[in-house]
């Protein structure tokens, strides 16, 4: 094993800019105040499984389905430039069912807001780029994170406010569309 400070950081950079927890403060705390129970270590827990799980076992699924590798990439970028939009403009292209608001960690809190389709596709993508036990130092550091994040949901609220809030997730979206645009001119070829 040979692990690396600027491998570690990066990955975790890039799973926080996109899980991007702090920006998800207020939908957490909108799902806590309609009776959503959080509980943060079974949310933390569930997402660190879906998310050290794809890892390993993503590129069989791709191959049950015929799926190359930069084939996924090229989607999981497209999935990382739609949520990049919705966190520069400000807008939500998909709403949650009434269903999903009464499952509280789970749905949709460790599915599909921390480990969603652009975080798993993401990791997929970053599998082909860095070492695996570095991949793996920047799920655990991210899972750290998020804990403390759902424990602290209250006074987070009260010290970013909403004004800082929605500073951070503009300029985590703007991170998050400079990865989908690195991600797609690495696995797109155009014939010269």
């Amino acid at each position: 094993m040979a692990f690396s400070l600027n491998e570690i950081f990066s990955v975790a950079l890039i799973l926080f800019s996109l899980i991007d927890i702090v920006g998800s403060v207020p939908v957490l705390i909108a799902i806590k105040k309609k009776g959503g129970h959080i509980q943060p270590l079974k949310a933390t827990l569930i997402s660190g499984i879906l998310m050290v799980g794809f890892v390993y076992v993503g590129q069989s699924i791709l191959k049950l389905f015929a799926l190359d590798i930069p084939s996924f990439s090229i989607a999981g970028a497209i999935v990382i430039l739609i949520i990049a939009f919705e966190m520069i403009l400000g807008i939500t292209l998909m709403k949650e069912t009434e269903d999903e608001k009464k499952t509280g960690s789970i749905v949709p809190i460790a599915f599909p807001l921390i480990a969603g389709a652009g975080t798993l596709s993401t990791l997929l993508s970053l599998r082909t780029i860095y070492k695996e036990e570095n991949l793996l130092v920047g799920i655990f550091l991210n899972l750290i994170l998020i804990y403390i994040v759902l424990r602290n949901l209250a006074w987070i609220e009260k010290v970013i406010g909403k004004s800082g809030t929605a500073v951070l997730r503009r300029v985590f979206g703007v991170i998050l569309l400079a990865i989908s645009v690195k991600i797609l001119k690495s696995n797109i070829s155009f014939p010269l």
